[in-house]
């Protein structure tokens, strides 16, 4: 799965280059907040590596039932990806989209 490059954030951790995208519209059950935010990351300068799925706890700041939210911001990602590289995450090669879910105990 490759991220698209419209709308995607470059961010630099541990001197390698990473793309980062928050999906541009909530899906049904975010809107309704029964899903959280969750955003995409993968190697900027490899093409078809696995890519990150983070999953946040708490909503997207555009869902429909108006519940406090924070944004994502690029210390949150930055710490993501080192979390999911101590856990495993091989963004260098091929294989299948590796999920970290945060709680809300670890996010921030």
């Amino acid at each position: 799965m490759a991220l698209n490059k419209r709308g995607s954030r470059s961010i630099i951790v541990d001197g390698n280059r990473y793309r980062w995208l928050v999906r541009r519209k909530p899906t049904y059950s975010q809107g309704l907040t029964w899903s959280p935010m969750s955003f995409a990351v993968e190697r900027a300068d490899l093409a078809g590596c696995a890519t990150l799925v983070v999953r946040l706890a708490s909503p997207r700041p555009d869902n429909w039932m108006s519940a406090a939210t924070s944004p994502v911001l690029p210390s949150l990602v930055a710490s993501a990806i080192v979390q999911a590289l101590e856990r495993g995450w091989q963004p260098e090669f091929p294989g299948s989209p590796f999920l970290l879910d945060l709680g809300a105990d670890e996010q921030g």
